[in-house]
């Protein structure tokens, strides 16, 4: 069992059946079986902006079968029925919605989510914008929003029916955003900065 990151061979590919072996303070997230650590303790601000986000939509959501999580929340991006030892990506979305609850098991999600929301810090900007916006695009998932904290701009990527996302103008305080996803569903942006 290793106990610590630095027992690892980072140049290896890694498993769901090896993250699960795992027992590290740090907290890792594997994009194609590689492993990227992820930042430490979000900031307060983080905290209080997914807080907000992850509020709003779990007070929509109390009608509708859909589910919401937040971090830390196993979104492990592989298909159905997939076996630990071939799941190759395991990632922790700030905030995640599942509308097709048969994707849920005890362990977090199994498939893509229908929205992932990630917030941006210093620290984790590149692996969000590159990494994971190339690999929710791959796996399907139908809208990625991204919080930009220090420019307290919203972005939203919906995919487009090529596959690929189609990016939303970006939305500021004063600006009022929804989605097909969740008809009815609106949030003030100004709420998400409060």
């Amino acid at each position: 069992m290793n106990t610590t990151l630095e027992q690892l061979d980072l140049s290896k590919t890694y498993t769901y059946a090896d993250y699960l072996r795992w027992q590290f303070e740090e907290r890792l997230e594997l994009i194609k079986g590689r492993i990227f650590k992820m930042s430490p303790a979000p900031s307060v601000r983080h905290q209080h902006i997914s807080g907000n986000i992850f509020r709003e939509i779990s007070w929509f959501l109390k009608n509708y079968p859909c589910r919401v999580f937040s971090a830390p929340f196993d979104v492990r991006l592989s298909k159905k029925g997939a076996k630990n030892n071939q799941i190759t990506t395991v990632v922790q979305p700030d905030i995640s919605v599942i509308c097709d609850t048969s994707k849920l098991d005890d362990r977090g999600c199994i498939g893509a989510p229908e929205l992932v929301v990630e917030i941006l810090s210093p620290a984790n900007s590149t692996k969000e914008m590159r990494h994971k916006f190339e690999l929710y695009e791959e796996n399907g998932v139908q809208e990625y929003w991204v919080v930009f904290i220090a420019e307290e701009l919203l972005q939203i990527y919906r995919l487009g029916e090529n596959g690929k996302y189609v990016a939303d103008r970006p939305y500021v305080p004063g600006d009022e955003v929804g989605t097909p996803l969740l008809p009815g569903f609106k949030l003030l942006v100004s709420e998400i900065f409060e």
